[in-house]
């Protein structure tokens, strides 16, 4: 006798409502989000609430560039396992067919393996992942010679610096910057200490270790921020998510608007020579003033 076919049907996963319409479910099982049955953990539940969050800052800026030219570059450096790649390419890129692209930037090439294979079995043509560092990325000529948005997210220490050099050669409409571990201001805060504390009580600020690795870490950002409103950027910094979920949690979102950078440029300079830094000069570099001739000098600039 035949047996009966089974007709029972694979019933589709109850997706938590974390999980937006129109998502790839197979992608957040391969970013670990999701487990096979389409349930949260609580670590999984707190990261995509971190990308969702970082989402709703980037989609207004891919719009703004698509209405002023069809196909938007962005660059993800410090990729890890692409986490935001993957989710912006879900959320966003899928639906153009335009010659959008995403590039992904990572060390390791075994993550950089990893994404590859996985873009390639999820159709997601319109994105590549590339074995270098961030300072190689910008030499690279894989890579376009203009980008239109660079994010970095939890890029450690220098990677971050070498993310908005890279983002200045490649003339970057926007930034999207999530500092994380910065130990080289601090580094130099402290070589520089004996000779600089008698000068300024300032210098109580950074005198003990503990504060003089917080306070460079402060610093960094700052000097950071300047040296992008002195190459002519609109910058706003806020948090990412709620101090709960991450210490590293500053977010610098940089716009080019062309504006004066006189005045953030001579701050800039100031910064560095009031607490000792000017050997960082080279690499908190400013653009060039007589590129700009008609630019007010600080006298008469309102």
């Amino acid at each position: 006798m035949k047996q009966p076919k089974n007709t029972t049907a694979t019933k589709p996963l109850a997706l938590p409502p974390e999980v937006r319409p129109g998502q790839s479910v197979e992608l957040l099982q391969e970013l670990h989000i999701l487990t096979r049955d389409g349930k949260l953990n609580q670590d999984s539940r707190r990261k995509l609430k971190q990308v969702y969050h970082l989402y709703q800052f980037i989609e207004p800026l891919l719009k703004e560039v698509l209405a002023e030219h069809p196909g938007v570059t962005l660059v993800d450096h410090g990729a890890g396992k692409s986490y935001l790649g993957f989710i912006l390419y879900d959320l966003f890129f899928k639906t153009l067919n335009d010659g959008s692209h995403i590039y992904g930037i990572e060390t390791r090439e075994e993550l950089v393996q990893k994404s590859t294979e996985l873009a390639a079995r999820l159709g997601f043509k319109q994105m590549s992942f590339l074995p270098l560092s961030v300072a190689e990325s910008t030499r690279s000529d894989q890579l376009p010679p203009q980008i239109d948005i660079v994010t970095a997210l939890h890029a450690c220490n220098t990677a971050t610096d070498d993310a908005i050099d890279f983002a200045l050669k490649k003339k970057a409409k926007y930034m999207v910057l999530v500092p994380c571990c910065q130990a080289e201001v601090a580094s130099v805060l402290r070589k520089n200490k004996g000779q600089e504390l008698g000068k300024s009580a300032l210098t109580e600020i950074w005198r003990h270790p503990i504060h003089t690795r917080e306070f460079g870490s402060q610093v960094t950002n700052v000097l950071r921020c300047l040296q992008l409103e002195a190459h002519g950027y609109q910058v706003n910094v806020t948090e990412l998510v709620g101090w709960e979920h991450s210490m590293k949690n500053e977010l610098i979102i940089a716009a080019y608007k062309n504006l004066p950078r006189r005045r953030p440029s001579e701050r800039l300079q100031e910064v560095l020579s009031t607490l000792g830094l000017e050997e960082m000069g080279e690499r908190f570099y400013t653009a060039n003033l007589n590129d700009n001739p008609h630019e007010p000098t600080s006298e008469q600039a309102p």
